[in-house]
């Protein structure tokens, strides 16, 4: 019999609300094919851990204009929703909260990547990314970034 019909819940389904947190990252390849890592800095949740740049959706943002703007704001670059490709996304249960991460991969970006809110960068090959400690989310990443690449 149908679950719908019957009124319970499909298997393995729960009326526990999560909060659901939609953040964006991005894998910056630079022209050797290396990606850009960047530190938590100190005083933020998992801070020391390596994690690809991006950063929060505010409400009523779209994805990409979210990354243009934290790109702007973390890096000091800028570029456009045409050079951002999507590649996979993370979803992932935190403890207190649900993160869902589109990736997206840009190798065409304007001006120097530097480090404008304190943070140190890394530009990192694909297969030494594992070196670096990174967020749970962003571990089943890498596989797919070094496949791709």
């Amino acid at each position: 019999m149908n679950n719908s019909m019957t009124g319970q819940e499909p298997e393995g389904a729960s009326k526990t609300t999560v909060r659901l947190l939609l953040v964006v990252a991005v894998a910056l390849i630079d022209p050797d094919g290396r990606i850009l890592l960047a530190q938590r800095p100190d005083g933020k949740n998992l801070a020391g851990l390596w994690e690809f740049p991006g950063g929060k959706v505010e409400p009523g943002e779209r994805p990409e204009a979210a990354l243009i703007r934290e790109l702007e704001e973390e890096l000091g670059i800028s570029t456009h929703a045409s050079c951002l490709a999507p590649l996979t996304f993370a979803s992932h249960a935190y403890e207190d909260f649900h993160l869902l991460m589109p990736l997206f991969v840009c190798r065409k970006w304007q001006g120097m990547v530097r480090s404008a809110e304190g943070q140190k960068l890394a530009w990192v090959r694909p297969e030494a990314l594992r070196d670096y400690p990174m967020p749970p989310a962003d571990i089943p990443l890498i596989p797919i970034l070094r496949d791709w690449l």
